[in-house]
């Protein structure tokens, strides 16, 4: 009994460490940018959303509409939604915002990038894992939330 609750207490601290050391590596990098002009694509994983790819099914979501505000205003609002949220503001240009979220138990950092498409009417959105296969749907979450709080105001 004692050497199965030793096992079970040597394979969760692992598991933590794992953690932890996966934490710290997504704390390192940065987004990934604009790639001709558009959000990157997502990686063939689950940690991720865009509604740049309409054609990505697994990874579609969609961008917020801006109607008739004017982009600047539009962008600017993003900005003060993403750092109620507690998103900090990494890279800020007249039609590019680069965010970052840090989980607050391992740290694991996620990426959310914001590119306004003018000609559109929207802003095209992408909310990623840096580090790690799934989220337990964070990024989804993330998005909808800056969603409601974009469309609330």
């Amino acid at each position: 009994m004692n050497k199965a609750l030793t096992v079970i207490a040597l394979a969760a601290g692992l598991i933590l460490v794992y953690f932890a050391v996966l934490g710290h590596m997504s704390r390192s990098g940065k987004a990934p940018g604009l790639l001709e002009g558009e959000l990157s694509p997502c990686p063939d994983k689950p940690n991720c959303v865009c509604s740049e790819r309409r054609d990505d099914s697994a990874h579609f979501i969609e961008p917020l509409p801006i109607a008739d505000v004017p982009v600047a205003d539009a962008m600017q609002k993003l900005e003060k939604i993403i750092a109620a949220l507690g998103g900090r503001i990494e890279t800020s240009r007249e039609n590019y915002i680069a965010a970052t979220f840090s989980s607050s138990l391992f740290g694991f950092v996620d990426d959310v990038e914001v590119r306004a498409d003018a000609d559109a009417r929207v802003l095209q959105v992408r909310s990623a894992s840096r580090v790690g296969r799934g989220d337990l749907g964070a990024n989804r979450k993330r998005v909808e939330e800056i969603r409601r709080l974009f469309l609330d105001e």
